[in-house]
């Protein structure tokens, strides 16, 4: 399961690389930085997902 957990965090890396993108392009590109932003909050959805799932998968196996 550990390998999983590796995934949960690169969502949440993803999602700092596209808000700094965001940020760095706002000014001179801005319709560019609001589809970055975009992007990060789906990275940030599918962390909480994916962590969610995993917790989900977790408690149904201790309880076999």
């Amino acid at each position: 399961m550990k390998f999983f957990k590796f995934f949960e965090y690169a969502y949440l890396v993803v999602m700092c690389f596209f808000a700094y993108e965001a940020f760095r392009n706002w000014e001179q590109e801005t319709n560019k930085a609001i589809l970055y932003i975009c992007f990060a909050a789906i990275a940030l959805f599918m962390y909480f997902f994916k962590r969610n799932f995993r917790k989900r998968v977790e408690a149904n196996n201790k309880q076999e």
